[in-house]
């Protein structure tokens, strides 16, 4: 083991007394021949030797983009969001200031969107939702700051299915309420999606907990609004139809339709 180390630290001795003749072009070659094998702690740790050899330039605010990259994809997220917010703070005007908004998003939406939550929505109610909003709104700001970016339209793909997971959480949570007879509660929640996630599948359901919440609260003509929007927006909604076994899976799921 003590072996082992010792041929470990001069390894790593040659490196940076190899790294010491190189320039910055030269540097950002071989942290980006890292990256393209996909050995996230090389590229790492070359970026991180090129930004503090060479602090300033071109080469380096690049490396500072797919620093944060290799940061997402090696499994440290926390590293790769302040990266990319370091680099928007730094270089607002940047041209490629985008695709940190774009990473920002993306480390956001894989850190809690797992494989599991997207093929099994059912349990939404019982995870954290905070890196869901969070990647929304990174996703959100990407599109109205830079709608014409290269990463916009997976961005508006991704969205799509965050605000269909968001709101379908929402409304889990005020269906908990309505069992408890929280009705306040539950109208709240109901509000919240169908102002925050316009469009999604979800607002007839939300419309639907609104009119209940509102009848079982002594307000009437807050109920009866509620039912006169479902049913001109909805007019073929279960709740209006009677039809209770309508199953809400090929909504949630967004990819291949917009």
């Amino acid at each position: 083991m003590i072996a082992l180390m010792l041929v470990m630290a001069s390894g790593c001795k040659k490196d940076q007394e190899y790294d010491q003749g190189l320039s910055a072009a030269e540097m950002y070659t071989e942290a980006k021949r890292y990256l393209d094998q996909q050995n996230w702690g090389r590229a790492v740790r070359a970026y991180q030797g090129l930004a503090t050899r060479y602090p300033f330039g071109r080469y380096t605010e690049q490396a500072q983009l797919e620093l944060a990259y290799a940061y997402h994809k090696g499994g440290n997220p926390e590293a790769a969001l302040s990266t990319a917010d370091r680099f928007i703070r730094t270089y607002p005007s940047h041209p490629n200031v985008d695709y940190a908004y774009y990473i920002r998003g993306l480390t956001n939406y894989e850190q809690r969107v797992g494989f599991m939550e997207r093929m099994m929505p059912s349990r939404v109610r019982d995870r954290d939702q905070t890196a869901a909003r969070e990647s929304f709104r990174d996703f959100d700001e990407l599109i109205r700051r830079f709608p014409d970016s290269r990463y916009a339209p997976d961005a508006r793909q991704r969205m799509v299915f965050l605000r269909n997971n968001l709101s379908f959480y929402e409304l889990d949570v005020a269906r908990y309420y309505l069992r408890r007879k929280a009705y306040v509660a539950a109208a709240n929640r109901a509000r919240f999606a169908i102002e925050n996630y316009p469009g999604s599948p979800e607002l007839g359901n939300a419309l639907e907990i609104l009119h209940i919440s509102y009848t079982e609260m002594g307000l009437p003509e807050l109920a009866e609004d509620s039912l006169k929007v479902l049913a001109l927006n909805y007019p073929d909604h279960p709740y209006l139809t009677g039809d209770s076994n309508r199953g809400f899976w090929s909504k949630l799921w967004p990819f291949g339709k917009d």
